[in-house]
């Protein structure tokens, strides 16, 4: 998703999924509709944070180009640019892959 011209708000964070694996380790192909969402993503924009109390800028510790893990259910699914893409909060983020 080269310069998209979406932008999330606050703590937000656009992640696209990242494909399962094809076959098991044992070598048997997954048809598509045995398939479980992959719950790893990469993230392709990043908002600029969210406030406290205060109203001071707390920023996202994530940048764009992070691989992550996420919950099952987390995020919104939409189609930007014709890509499926995940909205979510920074909060929804399990922790960042090495």
């Amino acid at each position: 998703m080269a310069k998209s011209k979406f932008r999330p708000l606050h703590d937000r964070v656009v992640v696209k999924r990242i494909d399962a694996e094809e076959k098991t380790k044992g070598g048997i192909i997954i048809p598509d509709t045995a398939k479980e969402k992959p719950s790893q993503g990469e993230i392709v924009a990043v908002g600029p944070g969210g406030r406290d109390e205060a109203g001071k800028l707390i920023p996202i510790d994530l940048k764009i180009g992070d691989r992550v893990l996420f919950g099952k259910w987390s995020g919104t699914e939409v189609k930007l640019d014709g890509e499926e893409l995940l909205i979510m909060k920074e909060s929804d983020i399990m922790g960042v892959l090495a």
